[in-house]
């Protein structure tokens, strides 16, 4: 459980303070998802924002349970701004699935009357309408961390006014200590320590084909291996763009990993190791210290024709 502000030590700061004091690293931090599926859940959300919500408890745990079975990640949303009075007396609930896998990008959205529904909607890709709009969803879920609604709220709020039909609050989305952290779909592109200032700028880059590589976290639908080591290249060759890059292969070996890529006619070779960080509380309500893993560039050999 959450500390309470009253009870916290002297000298107390919140994680994303810290985590920007310590200057933690991005890349390689986005947690793993290929596919999605996002519920709109209006009301408040606790702990967990499916099991703890306006949906039956017994429901929701069924939906859940399902969902991650098939391989796909779970994420409620709604819309920022709503009355509370509003949020009670939601009818319809909206959802979207997506495949964020490279090459494979989609949201297909649909709804339903009755959130029961829901435990029988096909989870292949084949229900829903498909969209050409990108999805913008910023992590509000206070009840997880309160970094998260500090930070969050400012940042959707913003990108709301200006895109109020593509963005939604959403349920954690990981990395509370990057807080405000944002996600794009369908590519799932992850971003922290996003600011109001950067929101419809991270869009217009978005919109442009590329990364807003200052608040880029990584893509979901990669292992953090690979989102680090695209990272690590990025930074390299200044290449902003979404799909500049594509994974060859990766391997693991005794001093960390190896990963290819494919830069346009070009071939790069990463190899990449891992530290672990300071101990530190990585949440708010964290009570005990852990050390977190940290990608390391150890090489990146120099682009060769094929």
């Amino acid at each position: 459980m959450t500390t309470g502000a009253s009870a916290r030590p002297p000298g107390w700061r919140p994680c994303s303070d810290l985590s920007l004091a310590r200057g933690d690293p991005l890349r390689g931090t986005a947690g793993r998802g290929e596919r999605w599926l996002l519920v709109e859940v209006d009301g408040g959300w606790g702990k967990h924002a499916f099991l703890d919500s306006t949906l039956d408890a017994d429901l929701a745990d069924r939906l859940v349970r399902r969902v991650e079975r098939a391989g796909v990640r779970t994420l409620a949303i709604r819309r920022t701004g709503l009355r509370a009075d509003v949020r009670r007396a939601q009818r319809t609930w909206s959802w979207a699935l997506v495949d964020a896998r490279p090459g494979h990008e989609e949201v297909r959205w649909g709804s339903v009357d009755d959130p029961a529904e829901l435990l029988d909607l096909p989870l292949d890709g084949s229900a829903g309408v498909p969209s050409a709009d990108p999805v913008l969803c910023v992590c509000t879920h206070a009840r997880h961390d309160q970094c998260c609604a500090v930070r969050g709220r400012p940042v959707v709020e913003a990108l709301a006014a200006a895109h109020p039909d593509l963005t939604w609050e959403c349920s954690h989305l990981g990395g509370d200590r990057f807080a405000a952290t944002m996600v794009v779909f369908p590519e799932a592109l992850l971003f922290g320590r996003v600011e109001p200032a950067d929101a419809t700028r991270l869009v217009e880059r978005y919109r442009a084909g590329r990364v807003d590589v200052p608040t880029f976290r990584g893509r979901a639908s990669l292992t953090n291996v690979e989102q680090a080591a695209h990272a690590f290249a990025r930074d390299l060759t200044e290449d902003d763009r979404i799909d500049a890059f594509s994974t060859v292969s990766h391997s693991e070996h005794p001093g960390g990993w190896t990963v290819v890529l494919d830069h346009g006619t070009e071939r790069l070779v990463v190899e990449l190791g891992a530290e672990l960080s300071e101990p530190m509380l990585s949440t708010c309500g964290a009570t005990h210290t852990v050390r977190v893993r940290e990608f390391v560039l150890r090489s990146l050999g120099t682009p060769a024709a094929r």
